[in-house]
């Protein structure tokens, strides 16, 4: 009777097995995580519990101090407002994105605050020389004396740094291009980011220092390597941005010490990156004459309330197929919006080219700035500019109803401190009405 053979590999990312090589896993559909098992299939040899000292044996957890773990701040306040409230020691954190973004320069700027309280802090650059990030530090005014360089990319000699620093916060940049010369694979597969990735995070919770680590993204805006990279590490950033404008935004997609719905604002400038505690100015281009086609919302993102100005233009053409342009809001939305209008509130636009964008550079994703688009678009085509003091939010149905939208109040208070004191929203209950009181009607 022939007898099975054994799997020769196996995808790093699935744990999928095949006898022989392919360059796409079977199971997961990755490309270029199969590799050699040495694994051997059967039944493994028993394991025998080993006996513990006392200071290890599981105790109560009412027994336990936390203060160990407390958060410590950055001096950075919307990173600590991402985080958490700060640094957690032994924490280990990802921040990805894309590149160009101001990962390096946010982590840099990090660093240089946590030496200016007199703490040792080793920047690992596996991408630049120490020469070219002193150049930076230079431009943003990062430069402190106990802010120590390495340019390493191999995994032993990053070690023997942290044992020859003795630093209190490693900033390693990027765990991408750190490699270790035990593997045969090169820097960047799967093998060698879960290597580096454990050894280094082993480091950090055994001697308490907290990781930052910076990641690479690849084309789909995943974070590259294996996905047992995130489930190691305990708090995963993504730096968000538009090339386009100086807005930045990092949030948090996974955070073992705090929430996961806080959003913190940065603005990229020739000195570095600046954070911005309250970006309302940002997103509002209020003149003193009132114009046409322009209405305020209230956005979320995460848990912060954002006011963002609304602009529509409507143009007449000749032509049998008028363009529908958007710049910040999702190109279908409008064109229900604008089929809402025509058959609901009878204002016909089928003849006119629609453009509709945000100010700032702000992308309006979610439901709520319905009712702003919509309130926009009619005043662009009546022509009549709508109130300073007004504005509206609310997800519009296809029967024209105006639907409540999550943490109306949150909203609402916002637009108040702002100094709006007409705000339209879910209690018109339909467009029409939304539409007349935003012109002066009843």
């Amino acid at each position: 009777m022939a007898t099975k053979s054994a799997s020769a590999y196996r995808c790093t990312e699935c744990g999928w097995q095949t006898p022989k090589w392919v360059g796409r896993c079977g199971e997961c559909q990755s490309w270029g995580t199969v590799v050699s098992s040495a694994e051997n299939e059967g039944i493994g040899r028993a394991v025998r519990a080993t006996v513990l000292d006392a200071a290890r044996i599981a105790r109560p957890i009412t027994e336990i101090s936390s203060d160990v773990a407390a958060h410590w701040a950055t001096g950075i306040g919307e990173f600590d407002r991402v985080l958490g409230g700060g640094l957690v020691p032994g924490a280990a954190i990802l921040l990805s994105g894309e590149p160009g973004v101001g990962k390096s320069t946010l982590l840099l700027e990090v660093a240089a605050k946590a030496a200016e309280e007199h703490l040792r802090v080793l920047y690992v650059s596996a991408e630049e020389s120490v020469s070219q990030v002193k150049l930076r530090a230079e431009r943003t005014h990062s430069l402190s004396p106990t802010l120590m360089l390495a340019a390493e990319t191999d995994l032993a000699t990053v070690l023997g740094q942290i044992d020859a620093v003795q630093p209190h916060l490693v900033v390693v940049d990027s765990v991408q291009t750190v490699s270790s010369s035990s593997l045969d694979s090169a820097a960047g597969s799967p093998t060698q980011v879960r290597e580096v990735a454990s050894s280094l995070i082993r480091v950090a919770k055994e001697r308490s220092i907290p990781l930052l680590l910076v990641g690479h993204v690849t084309k789909d805006g995943s974070i590259a390597g294996p996905r047992v990279l995130e489930h190691l590490v305990d708090v995963v950033c993504q730096f968000e941005g538009d090339r386009q404008t100086a807005l930045r935004f990092v949030r948090a997609l996974k955070n073992r010490f705090g929430p996961t719905d806080e959003v913190g604002c940065f603005e990229m400038s020739a000195d570095g990156i600046a954070e911005v505690p309250d970006p309302s100015g940002l997103f509002l281009s209020r003149g003193s004459d009132a114009v046409s086609g322009t209405c305020v919302t209230v956005a979320l993102e995460g848990r912060r309330a954002l006011p963002v100005e609304v602009q529509a233009l409507i143009v007449k053409t000749p032509s049998p197929n008028p363009r529908r342009v958007t710049n910040g809001v999702d190109s279908s939305r409008v064109a229900m919006i604008l089929a809402v209008l025509e058959r609901r509130a009878h204002i016909a636009l089928n003849d006119k080219d629609v453009y509709v964008s945000t100010v700032g550079g702000v992308k309006l994703t979610e439901p709520g700035a319905d009712l702003a688009i919509a309130l926009a678009l009619a005043s662009a085509a009546n022509d009549r500019p709508l109130a300073h003091d007004l504005a509206a939010f609310g997800e519009i149905s296809l029967a024209g109803e105006v639907r409540p939208v999550a943490s109306s109040r949150t909203r609402a208070a916002e637009a108040k401190r702002l100094g709006f004191t007409t705000i339209i929203d879910d209690e018109a209950r339909q467009l029409t009405r939304a539409l007349s009181r935003a012109f002066g009607g009843r």
